[in-house]
């Protein structure tokens, strides 16, 4: 009778080991939560820089699109170094003077509407870096929780290998079971420290990479955030055409569009006016020379660059509907994968995860009493870590999930959304 009574004490103690994963001990740190640590990335990060930079510059290109030729400065000397009166510099000739040019065909305004569409696709490109920096960001936080979850499971179980073990050689001492019950025992122990191991490097290198995303030290994390799942209801697909990505890609078409502009202005050949003092040697006279020069559009008309732009023009469209296309489909994918995890999650985590439990506890105090055959034990100790672990990889399959669902479905600012 005592032996039975201290038998279910013990294996109270181990089914409460068992909840310490749920129910986390409190921590004297503050809890990180998914928020903060979402703060903390977007007011230090690399990849903000990176975008700020990219705006800066497209931004500089378009104050660039806006100059005007620079004008250039005309030094001529003639009649040198000749024969009869132009020998030495007796008869030379000494022109100086500006030379200008002047755009045609609407260049300048041309290239001001490439700068324009390229800020505006800069300006996407910074939002993108925002959204894709909350994902990665996100997908960490979902990678440390469930870690360090699994270690906790891990060294569970090593605690309930070493005291199946230690039952075991009772049992062999007394000679109650065979030797190869304890021997059973000891390997399933060994596994068990190392799987602990492994699980310790896993938790620290997933902690560590949220660590350099945030760029400060990382403490307890939100578990309450992780074990929460919320009810999934039918709803209808968001709009692809009003992401980021979509928004994107129409960014990439209009830059295109403006590309075909430029390569058509440019087959329109420029005007150079020049004005000049010309100074004669001679007579100690000073002339003007006025002149005007044009390009002959011989060789080049520039109808090769207009079909280049043609096609890369053509090509973003199709890249767009492409974009769409992807869209929608991995929106549709992150919604199935959330509502699949979702449904896991509270199976694994509920009926599925008592079961197990009450099971592993039943054949530890059989196997103590003999009432259960050491296999018995093992198979429901194997049964209830793949249940824990089956919750926890449920848990951050639907966190990733709704992750990229939040990715995928970002709005893209409205301005820069509407059609031109």
């Amino acid at each position: 009778m005592h032996r039975i009574i201290a038998a279910v004490m013990a294996a109270g103690a181990c089914a409460s080991s068992l909840q310490a994963q749920t129910s986390p001990p409190a921590s004297a740190e503050p809890v990180l939560t998914l928020a903060a640590a979402l703060a903390r990335a977007g007011a230090s990060s690399p990849f903000e820089d990176a975008a700020s930079a990219g705006v800066r510059a497209a931004e500089a290109q378009r104050r660039v699109a806006a100059l005007r030729p620079n004008p250039s400065v005309i030094a001529e000397t003639e009649n040198v170094a000749g024969t009869g009166i132009y020998q030495g510099l007796r008869s030379y000739e000494t022109t100086v003077g500006l030379a200008l040019p002047l755009e045609r065909g609407g260049k300048r305004s041309a290239r001001i509407g490439v700068a324009d569409a390229l800020i505006g696709r800069a300006g996407l490109q910074a939002d993108i870096a925002r959204a894709d920096l909350r994902l990665r960001v996100t997908q960490a936080y979902v990678v440390a929780i469930a870690t360090q979850r699994r270690l906790g499971i891990a060294r569970d179980q090593r605690g309930i290998a070493a005291e199946v073990l230690r039952v075991a050689s009772v049992r062999v001492q007394a000679g109650r079971a065979s030797p190869l019950e304890e021997q059973r025992a000891e390997v399933a122990r060994v596994a068990a420290d190392g799987a602990v191991e492994r699980a310790e490097r896993s938790a620290a290198i997933a902690v560590a990479n949220l660590a350099r995303l945030l760029r400060m030290g990382v403490g307890p994390l939100d578990e309450a955030w992780f074990q929460r799942v919320d009810p999934i209801r039918p709803s209808p697909a968001p709009d692809a055409a009003r992401t980021l990505t979509a928004a994107a890609a129409r960014a990439d078409l209009d830059a295109a569009t403006a590309q075909i502009r430029l390569a058509r202005s440019q087959r329109v050949p420029d005007l150079t006016f020049s004005a000049s003092a010309r100074r004669l040697e001679q007579t100690n006279d000073v002339a003007a020379v006025f002149g005007v020069s044009i390009p002959l559009t011989l060789f080049n008309r520039g109808r090769a660059a207009v079909a280049v732009a043609d096609a890369q023009r053509d090509q973003s469209a199709a890249l767009r509907r492409i974009a769409l296309l992807d869209t929608e489909q991995g929106i549709a994918e992150a919604q199935v994968d959330a509502a699949n995890a979702a449904t896991t999650a509270r199976n694994a985590a509920g009926p599925a995860l008592a079961a197990a439990q009450e099971a592993a506890r039943i054949a530890r105090i059989g196997y103590r009493e003999g009432k259960f055959g050491q296999l018995d034990l093992l198979d429901a100790e194997r049964t209830l870590v793949e249940t824990r672990t089956a919750a926890i990889d449920a848990l951050a399959a639907y966190h990733d999930a709704q992750a990229r669902l939040e990715r995928l479905t970002a709005a893209a600012p409205l301005p820069k959304d509407t059609d031109r």
